[in-house]
């Protein structure tokens, strides 16, 4: 594994801010060829996406992270401009599973951040600030499985105290004055975990209290540096952490919609590269078609995939734009299984396509030149992040009994 550059993201932007959530997705759609360039030695090396993450900030995509009072075009609900979220991401994850991956996870932090109401506003302000003009990188520190335990803080005079390991730490390779934001158990006089109340801190990366592992090294999302973090007794100052709210209700579809969008983008990421070594290449399937432009089955193969994708994703954004006014019409419990469905979905789209790529492109396509392999890989890897047989069971559950499911029941929190 390589280690990552220093972060370069404090780079001001390039330009304009957007001045609307529909422009954040065309400048997505615009970056998408020269985020596509790194993706080779990303997943080559497993280098962090440095210099993706930092046009991601040139060029005002954050914006969408950031609510309209504080400088950016998120309006609404917690949710708002969620489907141009979703449409961004699946942009980012085309040109490069993990560079959507490290985008995931600054928008699931930065939403949690600029709605928690015990949170300093003048800390509201400067975060704002960092993400549209520095291109600041969030981290969602929470995963503790396989570690020490619970990760925990005590309070100190003018703050708190953080320690614990957290073992996946997902767009933390940038470094520098990026942000972690770190989940523990805050412990009361008594020093029991029974009786502590869930928090978050925010740490920068580059506190000398806080040791970063470089253990990422699994054979996909290769470039997301979800690597291990120690806290050791890490300062957090006061109007730097706050306590857990309770989570929106309509969370759970907010949270599925980002996996599907992310396994989205790198379905529809691998057919692209499929259709440019095909042409480029131009041989049919066998050699009495001539050329692959004159190959029925090599167009049956390419129109299976294509429409795949096309369904799942016509789903992904429909709960999507359903999930910007969910009061006027559908209750929590029936959009948390519409993204679920749009999870599945587009999980399975993105895994077809990308385990069948070969069969169009041929042998001379699994050359490590190409490294058309990494589509699947990075969508195998994410994919399995949390079982999709899980979140069909979820809804056939709903499906059958019209209630929703005890969720621990389904789902690891």
């Amino acid at each position: 594994m390589t280690t990552a550059e220093p972060s370069t993201a404090a780079s001001p932007v390039g330009g304009p801010l957007p001045t609307s959530r529909y422009e954040i997705v065309e400048r997505a759609r615009a970056l998408r060829p020269a985020l596509a360039e790194d993706a080779i030695e990303i997943d080559a090396t497993g280098c962090d996406p440095t210099r993706n993450m930092r046009l991601i900030g040139e060029s005002g995509l954050l914006a969408v992270n950031v609510p309209v009072e504080f400088g950016g075009v998120w309006d609404g609900p917690s949710f708002g401009a969620w489907r141009q979220v979703i449409e961004t991401l699946a942009e980012l994850a085309a040109a490069d599973g993990s560079t959507g991956q490290c985008f995931v996870s600054t928008s699931l932090v930065a939403r949690e951040i600029f709605t928690a109401p015990e949170l300093d506003t003048a800390t509201k302000e400067q975060l704002a600030e960092e993400l549209l003009h520095q291109g600041r990188r969030f981290v969602a520190s929470n995963a503790e499985t396989g570690g020490t335990g619970r990760v925990v803080g005590r309070r100190v005079p003018g703050g708190l105290v953080v320690s614990g390991v957290k073992t996946f730490n997902t767009n933390s390779g940038g470094g520098g004055r990026d942000i972690s934001s770190v989940s523990f158990a805050l412990l009361g006089p008594d020093e029991s975990l029974e009786t502590a109340t869930r928090h978050h801190a925010l740490i920068r990366l580059d506190d000398p209290a806080l040791e970063a592992h470089h253990d990422w090294d699994n054979m996909g999302q290769r470039g997301t540096y979800s690597q291990t973090i120690s806290y050791r007794d890490v300062f957090v100052p006061d109007g730097w952490h706050f306590p857990a709210h309770h989570a929106d209700p309509y969370f759970f579809c907010a949270a599925m919609l980002l996996h599907a969008g992310l396994l989205q983008g790198i379905g529809e990421g691998g057919l692209e590269a499929a259709l440019a070594f095909v042409r480029q290449l131009n041989r049919p399937s066998m050699p009495k078609f001539g050329t692959a432009s004159q190959d029925p089955l090599m167009h049956r193969r390419i129109g299976e995939l294509s429409s795949r994708l096309a369904a799942a994703r016509a789903l992904m954004v429909n709960v999507a734009d359903e999930l910007e006014t969910p009061g006027l019409a559908v209750p929590a419990e029936e959009m948390a299984i519409r993204g679920f469905r749009a999870k599945v979905a587009s999980t399975q789209a993105g895994l077809e396509v990308t385990s069948r790529i070969h069969d169009l492109t041929g042998a001379r396509s699994t050359s490590n030149k190409y490294r058309l392999d990494r589509f699947w890989r990075n969508a195998r890897v994410f994919g399995s992040h949390d079982s999709v047989d899980a979140k069909s069971a979820f809804i056939g559950a709903f499906d059958l009994d019209g209630q929703l499911p005890a969720v621990p029941d389904y789902i690891r929190i």
